[in-house]
């Protein structure tokens, strides 16, 4: 080997060896490899696997897209002991969710039950590297739902009525609702209903959750608010006076890569969504069966926000 090929590979050993101790980090990897440190990466929104949640995050996909940021959808995650920890872990930039509902995850023994103090307790209660940006008059929370003829037959206006039915009880919703504060322990506690049974459904309380009450599978059904299904007249929406669930308000959940810029226009979708609107948007999935992108992008466009 000639002296001047050896100079030239000590050369070039100390330049790479010089370059690896300023970067501080693999020269090779790409901005997926380094995660979601790199503020030139796209931002990740994630929904959870609820068709009326991929919808939302498909309307902030959208505004953002317009603004001009880059973004890496990651949509029907799972629910919150799924994506939870990768929001917390800094992986998912964005997320769609619902004040009340993520307060009691976070605290369960939370006694916020107002739309104003369950926000202000969420704020207060969101992970560092998170912020809760501005909530929207939105809502799309848990209710309680029996078929019209069942709540004739017992006399149902609330919930707590639900302690006068002689029969057998069994609450059909998502497998994680057995052990949250409002599931049979919470209905025993705080309403005096003891005995109801729970089979897990998981479609969110859509149309598998609605034919399983229709034929009397089950009594009693978690369907949320901003389902068309209960403007039919066929179901009976339940009464909440002691609040068993919270107020729950659309709310983004972000992590510190969301600029200012970009939570400017993630607050303007939300503070244009109105509860009539989520229902419209939801009934245009179930109803006309439209993917969420298109949803999205025709309210989008009428509310001049894309």
């Amino acid at each position: 080997m000639s002296h001047k090929f050896t100079t030239l590979l000590a050369v070039t050993a100390a330049l790479a060896l010089t370059l690896a101790g300023c970067s501080g980090s693999d020269p090779l990897a790409t901005a997926s490899d380094s995660g979601s440190g790199d503020a030139t990466a796209p931002l990740v929104i994630g929904s959870q696997d609820y068709y009326s949640n991929e919808i939302i995050a498909e309307l902030y996909a959208q505004a953002l897209e317009a603004g001009g940021y880059e973004v890496d959808r990651q949509l029907r995650i799972g629910q919150r002991e799924v994506y939870l920890p990768e929001l917390e872990a800094g992986t998912i930039d964005l997320m769609p969710e619902y004040t009340g509902n993520l307060l009691q995850f976070w605290q369960p023994d939370t006694e916020a039950s107002t739309s104003e103090d369950v926000y202000a307790a969420l704020k207060e209660a969101t992970p560092e590297g998170l912020r809760a940006l501005e909530q929207s008059p939105a809502t799309d929370q848990d209710s309680y739902v029996v078929t019209a003829p069942f709540a004739q037959e017992w006399q149902l206006e609330s919930i707590g009525d639900l302690a006068n039915v002689t029969g057998p009880i069994t609450l059909g919703a998502n497998s994680e609702a057995e052990s949250r504060p409002y599931g049979p322990a919470g209905l025993a506690s705080v309403y005096g209903v003891a005995g109801v049974k729970f089979t897990p459904i998981e479609d969110s309380g859509g149309p598998l959750t609605l034919k399983a009450l229709q034929d009397d599978d089950i009594q009693l059904a978690n369907i949320y608010s901003a389902d068309p299904s209960l403007s039919s007249g066929d179901v009976v929406t339940l009464a909440d006076p002691k609040g068993i669930f919270l107020a729950s308000h659309v709310v983004p959940i972000v992590s510190d890569r969301v600029d200012e810029g970009a939570a400017e226009i993630i607050n303007a979708v939300s503070a244009a969504l109105q509860p009539a609107d989520l229902v419209e948007l939801n009934a245009r999935s179930v109803n006309d069966e439209l993917p969420a992108k298109q949803i999205a992008a025709d309210w989008l466009g009428a509310q001049g926000l894309a």
